[in-house]
């Protein structure tokens, strides 16, 4: 999807309920306000993660003077442990500890000897979790970051060569230098909810896949075989959505969420799921900020006179498609959406186009 230069996000909402979502409750649930964390401004990257300006305060530095900046590389059976200790950082000594109950408890105890500023932690495909969980109990400040991030940051500091210990020591200076927020992790109920939500993606892609294949195939046998695949997928599928439901009818807050989004025409049950599961920042953000994270504000890509064309980049996918197709259903159903998606149209704007800026200027009433 791709966002012409011409088009404001910054337009008035068309959906006429600009306090949705401003009644949510504020209370941080995965994400603590930026002005909350470590006390420092912030403000949004590219990638969605809030990182922190360089005017530390005084009062700041001292306290920080005397911690540690720590980095760890996850890897399926160890953890790299190093700390950051300024500019010699590549002769940092690398500890490494077993990525088990046991290593855990090790690696935890040392830092909590030492003390900590911030540890980070580079996202590993799930392997991280167990140590993320450990870390918070502890009440030790981590972050996990997305591994583009670092790749990035190794290429400015002109650091190309990649191994585990090269890594971790990576991940310590990244801690020190960019500093990134720290953010609360999820609670049992609300990683539990965020995995049967990716779960139900997932058997709905499987169960695509296995309709395309049966409208292909001639041989009685395959579509057969076929047809129990789709029996069996969607029984999971229903049984999912049971427990999705249950579980945002016994929260409160939840439900709270849950009533106003689908107050919003063109908003159902699917797509409110999705934003509680992978948007728990709606309600605490602004309404720009929001857009920038899930990855549909449009980007400028200008350079001397060079005017480059904007375009939506990164973001979470998920969100994205889901608030995609509930705009399409919007652009048709909701009568103020669809004049200003029409407005667009009629202005020559390319059909993804008109359908992203009706997202995104609806992105507003999705923040206080």
């Amino acid at each position: 999807m791709r966002a012409n230069s011409n088009t404001r996000p910054g337009d008035r909402c068309p959906l006429g309920a600009q306090d949705t979502v401003s009644k949510l409750d504020p209370r941080p649930r995965f994400v603590k306000q930026p002005e909350q964390s470590l006390g420092h401004q912030a403000r949004i990257c590219k990638e969605g993660s809030f990182t922190m300006n360089e005017d530390f305060s005084t009062e700041l530095k001292a306290t920080l003077g005397s911690s540690s900046w720590w980095g760890v590389d996850v890897a399926s059976d160890k953890l790299d442990l190093a700390c950051y200790e300024g500019a010699c950082y590549e002769g940092t000594e690398v500890l490494t500890f077993a990525n088990s109950p046991r290593g855990i408890e090790q690696l935890v105890a040392r830092i909590s000897g030492q003390g900590a500023a911030l540890i980070v932690i580079e996202a590993t495909g799930g392997y991280e979790l167990p140590l993320l969980t450990a870390l918070a109990v502890a009440e030790l400040p981590v972050v996990r970051i997305n591994p583009r991030q670092l790749r990035a940051f190794a290429v400015a500091v002109g650091e190309l060569a990649k191994t585990d210990m090269i890594d971790a020591r990576l991940i310590a200076r990244f801690a020190h230098d960019v500093r990134p927020a720290v953010r609360s992790l999820p609670t049992a109920e609300q990683r539990r909810f965020g995995d049967l939500a990716a779960r139900r993606r997932q058997l709905i892609s499987l169960r695509t896949a296995e309709s395309n294949r049966h409208q292909k195939t001639c041989q009685p046998e395959v579509k057969r075989s076929i047809k129990a695949v789709l029996a069996v997928l969607d029984r999971q599928i229903a049984l999912l959505d049971q427990q999705l439901s249950e579980l945002v009818a016994a929260d409160p807050h939840w439900q709270q969420q849950t009533q106003l989004l689908e107050s919003v025409p063109g908003i159902g049950t699917v797509t409110s799921q999705v934003l509680l599961a992978e948007l728990p920042e709606l309600g605490q953000l602004e309404h720009k900020q929001i857009a920038k994270l899930v990855g549909l504000a449009p980007l400028n890509r200008d350079s001397g006179k060079f005017r480059g064309r904007r375009t939506i980049v990164a973001g979470r996918g998920t969100v994205r498609t889901a608030l995609y197709m509930a705009a399409l259903s919007a652009s048709r159903f909701n009568p103020p959406i669809r004049c200003f998606y029409e407005r667009l149209r009629q202005a020559g704007k390319p059909f993804k186009v008109a359908v992203v800026a009706c997202i995104t200027n609806c992105s507003r009433c999705s923040t206080p």
